[in-house]
């Protein structure tokens, strides 16, 4: 059984990584000075406000406020926590995790449980279905063979009300599981039943590979036709892509994905050569989707049944999109014949002819406009403004950029009115931001946040922590009770006692407590360029200050208790002291 990952090796991961690098292979900079700059991941952008500073190994946007290291962007970026963006980073820095047995985080506890049921189900129903001769027949029926069957762990449930939880034990921690992970259901707090029963089965994985939740197709009539995991703790349908985990393992430089709306158009497009599917789970395609796509390929075709169904969650995928595309990647829409789903149609026509449909897929913004004009008489000058007055709410959604100015020409054409009249009447105000991150908070300026002794000499340390080992802590200041003093002196403790030159390990450190706001909005102080020797007397000077004042307070509580009381020996040799300093 794993446990925590151990604080050393935390540290020193986060020391080894490099916050541009990390920032940049998913979100291109560009240096400028001494940082770097992009428009803003987590909020839609004119003009570039997202700061990478290599120095601080410390990012920060000035429009929305997200701020935070290699790691929180990570968990920002790619909606991870804490411990999966770990395994991400140390993944891309050729890092084995370890782990500890015991002290496990909350978090951990809650989950493993569940990935645990999950896997175990998935091998449970893979083993059914090869004893299932009615499940291996239905698949033949459908073209399936057993190698691409094997490939996505396809399974069989039992059309039993109890054939998951028999896999477990009794004991009410694995009933609770199961509860938790989607796999039973609870009639009352006695009696659990099977949520899947005569169902093929499809694993649903995450980018790790783990099992996070099921798709079941009903092998003869019922309702309904599939049926998916519900909502838990490791599975959320808006996020999550079936296929996404097998592509990346077939396809070694994956430069486009297909979008597809079922479990079997992905498995039967899979085998036929065309391993780079992926399908929504039940759901109209999300931006969440969307962009995750968007940071693996530069293409991606959503391809859709040519009925009205079909046409309207093409739609919805349009309008998805928009908030999420940037210069450098396209999405295409392919509309396949009346009658015809992936699935039967690569089985009729085959790998080559099927791909080539897809390098036929119509551009997005094709698309958008021929839906936009559908109904509208272009020859008119009524036609041609309601066409206008459609389309710059949607094209208002998407960055700056060339793909969009090239859209605004497209559409300039259809109207007859110049590109620059058009661009006039889409008013900038209109465009819709996404909401930051949960997690991001607005970042006061500095005139907001008073610069006082404490808190010069905490962001001193935490940018430049090796002034640390040159610059004691006095003594008396450890004994007082003056705002910001407990924090330094943890950071200074912390900083020689792991011997950290990093900034970021600082922060992670703080990550999650009390004092986690302070310290990251003092990482975002700007301390002026100058000699070491000039930092350390900066800092110097902070604990002097402190001192000073410390000593003010004492003064000034041993003479007021001097006039209500007789002071004892120490404290009237104190107080001499006192006066003497």
């Amino acid at each position: 059984m794993a446990g925590h990952i151990p604080q050393q090796f935390i540290d020193d991961l986060i020391t080894r990584a490099d916050i541009v690098d990390v920032v940049d292979s998913r979100v291109a900079l560009k240096k400028r000075g001494k940082e770097h700059i992009a428009c803003c991941p987590f909020h839609n952008e004119k003009s570039p406000s997202f700061t990478v500073s290599q120095n601080k190994q410390f990012y920060h946007c000035f429009g929305c406020g997200a701020h935070g290291t290699a790691l929180g962007f990570i968990m920002e970026y790619e909606r991870l926590d804490f411990i999966d963006a770990i395994e991400v980073l140390a993944a891309e820095y050729h890092m084995e995790v370890p782990r500890e047995q015991g002290n496990f985080t909350a978090q951990q506890d809650n989950k493993k449980p569940l990935y645990e049921v999950l896997e175990k189900a998935a091998i449970s129903f893979a083993d059914e279905l090869k004893k299932t001769p009615r499940a291996v027949e239905y698949l033949k029926q459908r073209g399936l063979s057993g190698e691409v069957a094997k490939d996505f762990q396809m399974g069989y449930a039992p059309d039993s009300w109890d054939f998951t939880l028999k896999q477990f034990d009794s004991h009410n921690e694995s009933r609770e599981a199961c509860l938790k992970a989607g796999l039973s259901i609870e009639k009352n707090p006695q009696k659990h039943y099977d949520r899947f029963r005569d169902r093929i089965m499809f694993p649903i994985r995450d980018r790790r590979g783990r099992v996070i939740g099921f798709g079941g197709r009903i092998l003869d009539k019922g309702e309904p036709k599939y049926l998916n995991s519900p909502e838990t703790p490791v599975f959320h349908k808006g996020e999550e892509l079936y296929g996404l985990y097998e592509a990346r393992q077939a396809v070694k430089d994956l430069n486009r994905i297909v979008i597809v709306e079922g479990y079997m158009d992905v498995v039967a497009l899979a085998q036929h050569g065309i391993k780079y599917a992926v399908a929504t789970l039940g759901t109209a395609t999300s931006d969440t989707q969307i962009s995750k796509l968007f940071r693996i390929v530069p293409e991606l075709i959503f391809c859709y049944d040519g009925d009205a169904a079909g046409r309207k969650a093409a739609w919805r995928a349009l309008q998805n999109s928009l908030s999420v595309l940037r210069d450098g990647v396209q999405a295409r829409f392919l509309f396949l014949p009346d009658g015809e789903d992936p699935d039967t149609l690569v089985r009729q026509e085959g790998q080559q002819n099927f791909e080539q449909r897809m390098s036929k897929a119509m551009p997005l913004s094709d698309f958008m406009l021929q839906h936009l004009s559908a109904d509208l008489d272009l020859s008119s000058a009524d036609g041609c403004g309601r066409l206008s007055e459609n389309a710059w709410p949607l094209i208002a959604k998407i960055s700056d950029g060339v793909f969009k100015d090239l859209l605004v020409n497209q559409l300039s054409k259809m109207i007859g009115l110049p590109s620059s009249s058009l661009q006039q009447h889409i008013p900038q105000t209109s465009r819709l931001k996404t909401p930051a991150s949960k997690n991001s908070q607005p970042v006061l300026a500095k005139h907001q946040i008073s610069m006082t002794p404490a808190r010069l000499a905490i962001a001193l340390l935490l940018q430049l922590p090796e002034l640390a080992k040159d610059c004691a802590i006095p003594q008396q200041l450890r004994n007082s009770d003056l705002p910001g003093l407990k924090l330094l002196i943890q950071i200074h403790d912390t900083i020689l006692q792991t011997h950290t030159l990093s900034p970021s390990v600082l922060l992670e450190r703080w990550r999650d407590t009390d004092d986690a706001a302070i310290v990251n909005k003092l990482m975002q102080w700007e301390i002026p360029e100058a000699k070491t020797s000039t930092q350390l007397a900066s800092l110097t000077d902070a604990f002097n200050n402190l001192l000073h004042k410390h000593h003010d307070i004492r003064l000034q509580e041993l003479l007021n208790k001097s006039r209500a009381s007789e002071l004892s020996a120490d404290e009237k040799l104190e107080l001499s002291q006192l006066y003497q300093t």
